[in-house]
């Protein structure tokens, strides 16, 4: 690692105008380009405290051996510099975005003596009209099959051409219609190149003008009683028509446009593009990357656009590009995509209207395409053991975690405190491992301790303490512990009833086959949060007397990993397969705990006095309720009118007649335009309240839904 001031420039020695600088490695290998509008100020930012930079940039500086810059004129002329560089040392902390595939495009060849319709992809070449790119090769060939017949441009391939020629004899299309064969002459080149024009105007959008020349060509033949060409007309507009349904009108004005949409955590962002020509939809693409840097959403913008519109010219910029997050600065990037274009092109962000609306659209797809990716990613055997060597190797274990358990804390202002215990097992999830708890405090409420404040320090203490005892108490039933050695638990373990039967010796699982609930130990627990979570973590482990499980947290802010007596984090690489487990595993249980935390919030708002009265369930309140029709009459009630709902005995109605009695009644209801009191308004049925304290998520649910609360 080396010491940036080793090779940290002096202040006079740097140029204070635009330019585009290089950070090499001690190999001379380039790491990192950036371009800057002052070298001197933006250069300067890299050579301070390493502690006040974001770890990123650290790790990049503490990588570098050397610094070079290049001077020129504009901001314009440094972006287009900064593009070329990284297109020729492909540095590896830059963004540089990735097609998870080759995507086709429509070629028209008119380059060639006889132009030809195709599907191309890789790199453009000169002279040739692209089209797209589209998301299938198939959808491309569907689109020419229907085209063919109203513009019959040769499709085929050079040898089949120059065969046809020798013989005289057209191939298979030609017979049937779907080819002018100019190979044996019954077009010239010029007729067949207008055919191939008027079949490139109609996919650049320009359809309006040609179908009312065919509409009107139609006509005309009727009109002349030329029934069959007028025929074979309507024939032609009906397949054109039909092409043109496939990309339906999404922007009413006609507009070229194209649509850019990012979506982004901190490890990953994914970019989509939806081009616009003519108001329809004509292609689609979508990119991911690394955030091996630290970028904001207006700089990944712009690494989009110098990568789409980096080797393009003409046409192949639009008028218009609309984005969620404009670039900082914006003058040279819109200068920059004019020269691109021979004229002025509109960056801006979409505020109203059908564009708007559309820029959602191409967002869903961007969140789609990241969720995907990450799918993808997780999935592979390979990637997941490299994670799992990579987190073992940071945290210094013995073995790679194959179970890992991570824990969260979650309220809301100090209300209905809750905790999460998500699992991965082999780098995947096991959601029917998955646990809730609620956070029960000194006093047995579900309100975190207020003598200082919302404290999840010891919410984390008392979920860990929990959950390990329980993991002791089944290790104990399950005769795991040697002859004389303590059980480090002190009274009856948590959530055990008195009187429970005894699990036969040596088993780990329940009478109905399914593993017991907290019966297998993780080999690293991971808490959300930094130093204090982590501290709290270990010091339940060691008041419980358990040393073989190891224990760390990640705080999300700089994505830093925390263990247990350190005063400084381990800080993962930002493309480390391990980091990106972790966080997953974090992000998991974060997802899971505020699910949980909601539902039990929505509950206690919508419960009622007859949530009190003990051993009346939701079956018998339904029964009450649909009786009197409201807990309004149920209160006015007596007890042998109670009495007289089927299922409640004397004993009960009198514990509801109490019960009701106890409870204050609702306020009564006020006609905000008059200021009466409204007596006769009735009160809402209720709703039941959350049950355990801890509650496994039920296993009969199929896979896709175990681990959602109901």
């Amino acid at each position: 690692m080396a010491d940036p001031s080793s090779y940290r420039p002096k202040p006079g020695d740097i140029p204070d105008c635009p330019g585009v600088y290089r950070f090499r490695d001690e190999y001379r290998r380039v790491i990192y380009v950036g371009k800057a509008k002052s070298l001197r100020q933006r250069l300067a930012n890299y050579f301070q405290d390493l502690a006040n930079l974001h770890p990123r940039t650290r790790s990049m500086v503490t990588t570098a051996a050397s610094v070079e810059w290049t001077v020129v004129s504009t901001e314009v002329e440094a972006l287009q510099l900064e593009y070329s560089w990284i297109k020729e040392f492909d540095p590896r902390f830059n963004v540089k975005y990735r097609d998870d595939k080759s995507y086709p495009y429509l070629a028209v060849t008119m380059n060639e003596e006889f132009p030809r319709v195709q599907v191309m992809r890789g790199h453009k070449k000169k002279g040739v009209r692209y089209f797209g790119p589209y998301g299938h090769a198939w959808a491309i060939r569907d689109t020419v099959d229907l085209l063919l017949r109203v513009f019959p441009v040769r499709t085929c391939s050079a040898g089949v051409f120059k065969n046809a020629a020798r013989t005289g004899r057209p191939c298979l299309l030609g017979y049937i219609g779907k080819c002018s064969a100019p190979c044996v002459g019954r077009v010239s080149a010029e007729e067949h190149r207008e055919l191939a024009e008027d079949f490139s105007d109609f996919m650049a959008g320009r359809t309006g003008t040609y179908l009312r020349r065919l509409e009107k060509q139609m006509t005309e033949a009727a009109e002349e009683m030329e029934y069959e060409r007028a025929a074979r007309l309507r024939d032609d507009i009906e397949a054109l028509k039909k092409a043109m349904e496939k990309n339906a009108v999404v922007l009413a004005d006609a507009t070229d446009a194209d649509l850019i949409a990012v979506a982004e955590d901190e490890l990953e962002a994914a970019v989509q593009i939806f081009h616009v020509r003519g108001g329809r939809v004509r292609g689609q693409r979508g990119w991911v990357t690394d955030k091996v840097e630290d970028v904001t959403t207006g700089a990944l913008v712009e690494h989009a656009l110098q990568q789409l519109y980096g080797e393009e010219s003409g046409d192949a910029v639009p008028k218009e590009v609309l984005v969620p997050a404009l670039p900082d600065p914006l003058e040279p990037v819109q200068e920059w995509l004019a020269e691109r274009r021979g004229s002025n092109v509109s960056l801006r962000i979409p505020q109203r209207g059908d564009k708007k609306a559309l820029m959602e659209t191409v967002q869903r797809n961007a969140q789609q395409g990241l969720v995907l990716h990450k799918t993808r990613r997780a999935s592979d055997l390979t990637t997941r053991s490299r994670a799992l060597e990579e987190i073992a190797e940071a945290l210094d274990l013995d073995s790679a975690p194959l179970r890992i358990e991570c824990y969260d804390i979650s309220h809301l202002q100090g209300d209905d405190v809750v905790a999460s215990m998500v699992v991965f097992e082999d780098g995947l999830q096991r959601k029917s491992e998955y646990r809730r708890f609620q956070i029960k405090g000194r006093a047995g409420d579900t309100r975190l301790w207020h003598g200082e404040g919302q404290d999840d320090v010891r919410s984390m203490h008392e979920v860990i303490t929990r959950r390990f005892r329980r993991y002791l108490a089944e290790k104990e039933r399950t005769g795991e512990w040697a002859d004389g050695e303590d059980v480090p638990v002190d009274g009856s373990p948590d959530g055990l009833p008195d009187g429970a039967p005894e699990a036969p010796v040596g088993t780990l699982v329940e009478d109905d086959g399914r593993p017991k609930r907290f019966a297998y130990p993780p080999q690293l627990v991971v808490v959300d949060g930094g130093q204090p979570q982590v501290a709290a973590a270990q010091r339940a482990l060691d008041e419980l007397g358990i040393d073989d499980i190891a224990v760390c947290g990640l705080a999300k802010r700089l994505e830093e990993i925390w263990v247990p007596g350190e005063d400084d984090p381990v800080v993962l690489p930002r493309s480390s397969e391990g980091l990106y487990l972790l966080q997953r595993v974090r992000d998991e249980a974060h997802r899971f705990a505020i699910t949980y935390q909601r539902t039990r919030r929505a509950k206690r708002f919508r419960s009622g006095p007859l949530d009190d009265v003990p051993g009346l369930g939701e079956t018998r309140k339904q029964a009450l309720i649909k009786h009197f029709g409201s807990v309004k009459r149920l209160r006015s009630a007596t007890i042998d009118q109670i009495c007289g709902v089927p299922g409640i005995g004397r004993k009960t109605a009198e514990t509801i007649a109490a019960a009701l009695a106890q409870a204050a009644p609702a306020a009564p209801a006020v006609n905000t335009a008059t200021g009466e009191i409204m007596e006769d308004v009735e009160e809402a049925p209720p709703a039941t309240t959350a049950a355990d304290a801890e509650t496994p998520v039920p296993t009969s649910v199929p896979d896709d839904r175990r681990g959602q609360e109901t």
